[in-house]
């Protein structure tokens, strides 16, 4: 046994504990994902406390994912200025004062202004999270890392909503920040006591009309298409806010192509294995935020059940997707991507084609059989995707890779 091990390749950075290293990233991954989703559910409550239309609370969603999409694309680049350790209690930080903020807002103002505090924390967690994996985790046990990583990621838009319904239901739309914040708090605490730095910070120059070009670019995509719901496609501001996005976009990539030290290297779509893997998990990833945000409003609006059942019958789902993500990365460990991601999008089909025939009328249990169905085939592809796109890239790249995963979803 022992020479066998010794046989086996080591961790780029050797730590006594790898997953106690991760942990206050994965906390903030969670809160991240969490926050992301569950506050549909708390809209209607916000839209009386402070006395707005519910088009105007949208904003609360769109406000937090407009600072995902502008601070996102620069993780990469920051992690070449300041260590892992620091970005990410800053990160963590910056989230918890957000969900503060906002519980104890007297305004709409004062609480969409946290969101978007929350939204700069949740932009640059997530890909620490991803790139920190591939630093202190033996190649051999990267799947199972990955799968964990997986379970964060899909396990908090699953299981939010039941949380969520169940302290409205105790208390108010207040508690739901409150637990954010208390989330960041503890992954601020296993942050401070054992994440480690394992990249050497190079501080390349910053590149001012990179920087215009990606707010602009990525802040109007995400403006254009949060925006889409409430006022329409052809919106003025929807249009104006994609064209100017896309524009920027193509201009974005086209400088990163032509500089030296670009703030995300484009090199990482010349590797075949990362392109197929970032496709896949993107779709794969669409697949399961689109479920989380519409069948929410199914039961609600179509079935006409109240929050705390729409939370509870959401909930089978969730256990699947968090039993299946830990699995699934084991797979990919012992088998490679294309077996577990090929059964992942077949059951996801599947599915997603016998919701298709779901109305108010269907019975209760059909609905959440299908919703069960998906979410054995999102995780099932969503950590091999993951890891065979990432493992597909030179060390070196491994951080533009992390960010460009979590920009495109």
């Amino acid at each position: 046994m022992t020479s066998s091990n010794a046989k086996l390749p080591r961790a780029r950075v050797e730590v006594a504990h790898p997953y106690l290293a991760l942990m206050g990233l994965f906390c903030g991954g969670f809160a991240g994902m969490y926050s992301e989703t569950v506050l549909n559910i708390a809209l209607p409550q916000l839209s009386l406390a402070f006395g707005v239309d519910v088009s105007v609370t949208q904003w609360l969603v769109v406000g937090y994912m407009l600072a995902i999409g502008v601070v996102l694309p620069f993780a990469s680049l920051l992690m070449k200025w300041f260590s892992a350790r620091k970005l990410t209690l800053f990160a963590l930080g910056a989230f918890f004062v957000g969900a503060v903020a906002s519980a104890v807002a007297p305004s709409f103002p004062v609480a969409l202004a946290g969101r978007a505090v929350q939204g700069i924390g949740t932009g640059l967690v997530l890909p620490i999270m991803f790139a920190m994996v591939l630093e202190v985790i033996p190649p051999h046990k990267i799947g199972a890392a990955m799968g964990t990583n997986a379970l964060v990621i899909m396990f908090a838009p699953a299981i939010g909503p039941t949380l969520a319904g169940a302290l409205i239901g105790a208390g108010s739309w207040r508690l739901v920040f409150a637990n954010f914040a208390v989330i960041a708090l503890v992954g601020i605490i296993f942050a401070w006591k054992f994440e480690v730095n394992p990249y050497k910070l190079t501080r390349p120059s910053i590149d001012a009309p990179s920087v215009a070009l990606s707010v602009v670019g990525f802040g109007g995509i995400v403006l254009g298409a949060g925006m889409a719901s409430s006022c329409g496609w052809a919106s003025p501001i929807v249009l104006g806010g994609l064209v100017a996005g896309l524009v920027c976009l193509a201009l974005y990539v086209r400088r990163q192509l032509s500089m030296e030290v670009p703030v995300i290297d484009m090199r990482i779509f010349s590797h075949q294995g990362f392109r197929v893997g970032a496709v896949c998990m993107m779709v794969n990833f669409g697949i399961t935020l689109s479920a989380m945000y519409i069948l929410p409003q199914f039961y609600q609006n179509g079935m006409l059940l109240a929050v705390a059942v729409t939370g509870v019958v959401i909930l089978p789902g969730g256990i699947v997707n968090a039993l299946m993500s830990m699995i699934s990365g084991r797979i990919y460990d012992r088998i490679g991507a294309r077996g577990p991601a090929v059964c992942g999008f077949g059951l996801s089909v599947v599915g997603a084609a016998a919701l298709l025939f779901a109305t108010p009328e269907s019975p209760l249990a059909y609905v959440i059989a299908c919703h069960v169905v998906m979410m054995v085939g999102v995780p099932l592809a969503m950590s091999p995707c993951q890891t065979h796109a990432l493992s597909s890239l030179p060390r070196e790249l491994s951080t533009d890779g992390s960010t460009a995963l979590n920009t495109m979803q």
